[in-house]
């Protein structure tokens, strides 16, 4: 391990072992100074966020576009205060820790015995929403976990979702998209993250206007399976109660090719994400390239 990855291993080690331990006013605080700071310094992370957020805010100017990209921050380091606090939080916490509206597209789902898919883009607090739903919708479900590095970090963030109740799969190695079908033909829950193609063989959707990639996982899962494929969108307001809404659900086209209707489904799933970053776009934790304009080299710097 290199001196990098294990600097990097024990930051990760300290904010879960530290962190935690901070009454959550505290918490709460280093994380808003934490992200004000970071915003100053405008490093890389800031400077993509923002020209993130001129894509789904084209008519903001440059003094909303710093507005928004430090309430980005804000959010993304509640994120993590929450994140590192969650394995210490009481079962009541986590229970009164989140709302969603439309809430009956996913228990209607789950009580059908079908199988439901939830796909959701990198908005608020997403392993709050997946303890929430061990939590307080007593259901276990199934997730992936893209490979970090270093390895020791993986094993940090598969251990600390476990410990949520969750059974965690790795991105690579081939093996998930079955293991995840077996789980929805069984009647089973599974959550993604869904809008950012790390195989770089996802589907080409519209977002925003402009074409990316998004993963074609979910789609295949609800056509070979016939599981219910829901959309989720998250969001904070000013309370310590994060919010979200279940989506309706993206239905399998009756006709045209495996890719055609896979196609269709990505852009459903897409439009519906879209529709959410558009209502909270400080929430959407999006610090990286994913416009293919962005992801292509010889269209010019990031």
């Amino acid at each position: 391990m290199s001196a990098q990855d294990r600097l990097t291993d024990a930051l990760y080690g300290l904010g879960w072992g530290a962190v935690k331990k901070l009454p959550e006013p505290v918490a709460v605080r280093l994380g808003r100074t934490i992200a004000d700071l970071a915003w100053k310094q405008r490093g890389k992370g800031v400077q993509r966020l923002e020209s993130n957020y001129a894509r789904v805010v084209p008519d903001a100017t440059p003094e909303r576009l710093a507005e928004l990209s430090r309430a980005g921050m804000r959010s993304y380091l509640r994120y993590w205060m929450e994140s590192f606090r969650l394995p210490a939080w009481s079962e009541e916490r986590i229970k009164g820790g989140f709302e969603a509206k439309d809430l009956h597209h996913l228990t209607d789902g789950l009580a059908s015995g079908r199988g439901v898919i939830l796909a959701l883009p990198h908005m608020a607090n997403w392993d709050l929403a997946g303890a929430w739903v061990t939590t307080k919708l007593d259901t276990p479900f199934t997730t992936v976990a893209e490979r970090l590095k270093p390895e020791t970090l993986y094993d940090r963030f598969v251990a600390y979702r476990e410990g949520l109740g969750m059974e965690v799969l790795p991105h690579s190695g081939g093996t998930a998209f079955g293991t995840l079908a077996r789980r929805l033909r069984d009647g089973g829950l599974v959550c993604l993250v869904a809008e950012r193609d790390l195989s770089s063989s996802g589907v080409e959707v519209q977002f925003f206007g402009e074409a990316t990639r998004i993963p074609a996982g979910p789609a295949l899962l609800a056509q070979q399976t016939g599981a219910l494929l829901l959309p989720v969108t998250l969001w904070y307001d000013d309370s310590p109660v994060m919010r979200g809404r279940v989506h309706p659900p993206v239905e399998v086209p009756e006709t045209g090719t495996r890719a055609e209707k896979t196609s269709v489904m990505a852009q459903a799933l897409a439009d519906a994400f879209a529709s959410g970053i558009a209502d909270h776009p400080e929430d959407w934790h999006m610090l990286q390239r994913l416009w293919l304009k962005d992801l292509d080299p010889s269209k010019g710097p990031s």
